[in-house]
C-alpha cells in the first residue's frame, strides 16, 4: 500500500524549509569553499551550483576566509591581543617580509587563533608555529611547535574540566535522562541552578530555553563553539580534548527544548577542534547516543558540525545564523529574537559550548549544587584563559566571585621573569581594562560594571611595560575596524574613523571627533559589538592616562 503524503500544515511547512536551508548551506559554503580560494569568482561558481549570483558573492566578499587572497601555501598569523603584547606586533610584519617574496605564498592576519598562551601563533594551512621563533618555524629553521593548552581546576567542585580529569565519563548522564526523565526535569535542575551563557552575553540558560517553548515549530539548537574573543581558548580546550562532552551537553539541551536537530558551529581558526568535533559525532552515532529512537526512547535527535569563514561577530548568535544560512555573517535586527524565528525561520537556542560543558555535571549532581557554588545571582564556575604573559598561562576553572588578582598572582604565578604588569584586557575586546591596582574585584559582572570593564568570556591578556598605550589602543581599533561587520554604520564608520583618531595628535578639534565617535557607537549601534567598544575604549584610556578618549 502507498503511503499517502501528509497534508502541508505549520509544522511541515517548517520542516520543508529547514530541509530547503540545509540544501542551501552546504552548496555555496561547503561545496562553493574551496573553489573560492582557490581564486574562482563568485559568479562562474554561482553558475556551477545553479545558485544566484548573490548567494555566493554576499559571503565570498564579507567572510576572510573566502575574500583574502590565497595561493598555493596559505599562512594565517595571528594579530590580535594575546600575540601583540607579546611582541607588540612585530612578529606580523616579520612574517610578511620573511613569506611574502615566496612565489606561491600568501600571508593573512587573524584575530586569533586559540593560541594566546603560549603566543606569538600562526598557521601554515592547517599546521601549527607557535612561539617567539615562529618565523623560524615557518622557514624551516627550527622543529615546528603545536603546545597544548595547561588547564587547571580550582573551583570546589570540578565542572566543566570533570571530564578532562576522569572524574565523569562522556555520555554517563545522557541514557539514563533520555530513556527515562521528562525535558521538564531537566529545564527546572538549569533553571535551578542559575547558569547563565558563557559565551559573553550572560544570559540565562533556562530563560533563553523557556522562550523558544514558546513558539511552535520544529526547534533547533547551535553549540556556539566561534570562540573569537582574542585571550579565550576554553571552547578550542574543551572540542579538542572533551569533544564527547560538548555533544552531551547538547544533546541534553535538545531534550530539554524539544530540538530534533543540533549544530555544532566551529570557526576555521580551529582545524583541529572541527575534525575532532566532526570524528565525535561519527562515534555518538556508532555508539548509539545520537540517531533515531535513541536508547530506546521515542526521541531522535540529529547532528552535524559546520565550520566557519573567518569572522568575530559571526559568534554573535543572529550572525552566526545568517552564516550557517550560507548569507553574510551579519548581525539581524531583533526582533524576532532566534528563539521565535531563528534558524530558517525555526525556534532556535544558540548556547556557548563553555555552556553546554557544564549541563551534564549540573544534571548528574542537581542544580542546587551548582548554585551553592560561586555567589548570589551569578553562581557556578567559569573558565578564565590567562595569556602567555604569565608565568603559568592557561585555563583555569574557578568560581564566579573569585578575585582577580587571586587569578593573577595565585593562579597565575603573576608575570613572568623581566616583565612588570601595566594592564589586564579582561573580556576580550568588548570587555574592558584594569590597571595593577585594580585586581582586589571579583569576577562577576557587576563587579566588574564598577570599573569600566566586563566578564565576557574571561580571557585574561597582561600587556607589561614593553608596550604603550597608544600601541595597545591602535591594536584594538585595528580589531574593530577589521571586524566589524558593516551593517549599521555608527559601528562600520565608527570603528574606521576611531582607528584614524587613535593616530593622530590629541588637539582640541580631535578630542571633539573622537568624544563624537565613542557616543555613537555606543547608542546608535546594532548590536553589542559597536555598543561596548567604546567602553572598552574609555577603560584603556583611564589606565593608560591617554588624552581625548575618556570623555
Amino acid at each position: 500500500m502507498q503511503e499517502q503524503e501528509p497534508k502541508a500544515g505549520p509544522e511541515t511547512v517548517g520542516e520543508d524549509r529547514f530541509r530547503r536551508y540545509a540544501d542551501r548551506f552546504n552548496r555555496p559554503i561547503d561545496n562553493a569553499r574551496e573553489r573560492l580560494r582557490g581564486g574562482d569568482p563568485p559568479t562562474a561558481v554561482a553558475l556551477g551550483l545553479g545558485l544566484p549570483a548573490a548567494a555566493v558573492a554576499g559571503p565570498a566578499s564579507f567572510f576572510s576566509d573566502l575574500s583574502a587572497p590565497r595561493e598555493l601555501r596559505h599562512v594565517r598569523v595571528c594579530g590580535a591581543a594575546a600575540c601583540f603584547a607579546a611582541t607588540a606586533g612585530s612578529h606580523v610584519e616579520e612574517v610578511r617580509e620573511a613569506l611574502g617574496a615566496e612565489a606561491g605564498t600568501s600571508v593573512q592576519t587573524v584575530h586569533c587563533l586559540g593560541y594566546c598562551y603560549a603566543a606569538p601563533a600562526a598557521l601554515d594551512g592547517n599546521e601549527a608555529c607557535v612561539g617567539a621563533d615562529d618565523v623560524d618555524q615557518l622557514l624551516g629553521r627550527a622543529p615546528r611547535l603545536d603546545p597544548g593548552i595547561p588547564w587547571h581546576s580550582d573551583s570546589r567542585e570540578p565542572v566543566v574540566m570533570a571530564g578532562l580529569l576522569g572524574l565523569s565519563q562522556p555520555w554517563s548522564v545522557w541514557p539514563e535522562v533520555v530513556a527515562a526523565a521528562d525535558p521538564g526535569t531537566v529545564l527546572g535542575q538549569v533553571e535551578a541552578a542559575g547558569l547563565k551563557g558563557r559565551g559573553g552575553a550572560g544570559f540565562p540558560v533556562a530563560l533563553k530555553w523557556r522562550s523558544a517553548l514558546d513558539h511552535k515549530g520544529p526547534r533547533v539548537v547551535v553549540a556556539n563553539g566561534d570562540e573569537g574573543d582574542p585571550g579565550s581558548f576554553v571552547d578550542r580546550l574543551l572540542m579538542e580534548e572533551d569533544p564527547h562532552r560538548v555533544l552531551e551537553g547538547l544533546a541534553l539541551a535538545c531534550f530539554a527544548v524539544g530540538a530534533g536537530k543540533g549544530v555544532v558551529f566551529v570557526r576555521s581558526e580551529y582545524p583541529r577542534a572541527v575534525a575532532r568535533m566532526r570524528e565525535a559525532v561519527r562515534e555518538a552515532e556508532v555508539a548509539g547516543h545520537l540517531g533515531e529512537g535513541v536508547h530506546g526512547s521515542g526521541f531522535t535527535l540529529e547532528v552535524g558540525v559546520a565550520e566557519g569563514a573567518g569572522s568575530y561577530v559571526s559568534g554573535e548568535e543572529t550572525a552566526l545564523l545568517n552564516g550557517l544560512e550560507g548569507l553574510r555573517g551579519a548581525v539581524r535586527a531583533r526582533p524576532p529574537y532566534p528563539t521565535e524565528a531563528g534558524l530558517a525561520g525555526r525556534p532556535t537556542v544558540v548556547n556557548n559550548v563553555e555552556t553546554l560543558a557544564a549541563l551534564p555535571w549540573i544534571i548528574r549532581h542537581g542544580g542546587a549544587a551548582y548554585a551553592r557554588m560561586g555567589v548570589a545571582g551569578e553562581s557556578g564556575t567559569i573558565v578564565v584563559c590567562l595569556s602567555e604573559r604569565f608565568a603559568r598561562p592557561g585555563a583555569y576553572e574557578v568560581e564566579t566571585g573569585t578575585m582577580v588578582r587571586r587569578v593573577v598572582e595565585d593562579l597565575g604565578g603573576g608575570l613572568r621573569t623581566g616583565s612588570e604588569l601595566r594592564s589586564l584586557q579582561l573580556g576580550g575586546p568588548l570587555g574592558g581594562f584594569l590597571s595593577p591596582e585594580d585586581l582586589d574585584v571579583a569576577l562577576t559582572d557587576s563587579a566588574l560594571a564598577g570599573h569600566g570593564a566586563a566578564l565576557g568570556h574571561a580571557g585574561i591578556v597582561a600587556f607589561d611595560q614593553s608596550v604603550s598605550g597608544g600601541q595597545v589602543l591602535g591594536n584594538l581599533w585595528e580589531f574593530a575596524d577589521s571586524e566589524s561587520c558593516g551593517q549599521c554604520s555608527p559601528c562600520r564608520v565608527g570603528s574606521r574613523r576611531g582607528r584614524v583618531l587613535a593616530a593622530l595628535p590629541g588637539t582640541q578639534e580631535t578630542r571633539a571627533s573622537r568624544t563624537q565617535v565613542l557616543d555613537t557607537m555606543a547608542v546608535g549601534s546594532l548590536c553589542a559589538f559597536g555598543r561596548r567598544v567604546p567602553a572598552a575604549v574609555r577603560s584603556l584610556a583611564r589606565v593608560y592616562r591617554l588624552d581625548g578618549w575618556t570623555g
